[in-house]
């Protein structure tokens, strides 16, 4: 349980880029794309890192990147996408713009064309403190030690919508036996400890029943 942010602000991103295309031995004849498409991989999550107050957890991470075929051949096209995440609502609203802003002044020089999709995802779940005790109270039904803390996690959830309107929070239920090694939720070797699904029927009929 957490009071006040448990989850963190999630858009998406994509950069699709365009170029004549050619060969490798006269780049000068043409525009880079792979350069390009380089210079943006690495260049924007490092310039958010240095644009942004850190404290904040702001994060971008690539998760797909794709151009060409060939050795020798410059492509015409490339595509690049990943998320963009901050724990701070206030930094959430100006990461759109800031983003454009990095990705022009990357991309400018190259003289590659491109296209910037920003998808603005979900805001933070920002737990409610009035929210959070009655949480509190119900999972202590269950016993003293299934109450633990949670830092915040850099995931997004919709549920954070809710929570923009009305007061509210949300709870993390834990899966992990405490034996064997801890695996995330996007490995396919992930699994759970089914004993929790009990436990978490029996919080939330208590905080139902009050």
């Amino acid at each position: 349980m957490r009071l006040g942010a448990i989850t963190s602000a999630a858009d998406t991103i994509e950069v699709v880029l365009d170029s004549p295309g050619g060969h490798t031995s006269r780049p000068h004849l043409t525009t880079d794309l792979i350069y390009a498409l380089g210079t943006v991989v690495t260049g924007l999550p490092g310039m958010l890192s240095r644009r942004i107050d850190p404290r904040t957890g702001t994060v971008m991470v690539w998760g797909a990147v794709s151009a060409g075929q060939a050795p020798n051949a410059i492509p015409q096209t490339g595509m690049m996408t990943g998320t963009v995440r901050t724990g701070d609502h206030d930094t959430w609203e100006l990461l759109e713009p800031l983003v454009e802003e990095i990705v022009h002044g990357l991309l400018a020089p190259t003289g590659v064309r491109y296209q910037l999709n920003y998808r603005r995802g979900v805001p933070p779940v920002v737990n409610d403190e009035v929210s959070t005790r009655m949480f509190e109270d119900a999972i202590a039904t269950v016993g003293q030690d299934a109450l633990a803390d949670t830092p915040q996690s850099g995931g997004g959830e919709d549920f954070s919508w809710y929570l923009e309107t009305v007061p509210g929070a949300m709870a993390r239920l834990g899966v992990w036996s405490g034996e064997g090694d801890q695996l995330d939720i996007h490995q396919p070797t992930f699994d759970l400890d089914e004993r929790a699904l009990g436990v978490g029927v029996k919080v939330l009929t208590s905080l139902v029943l009050g």
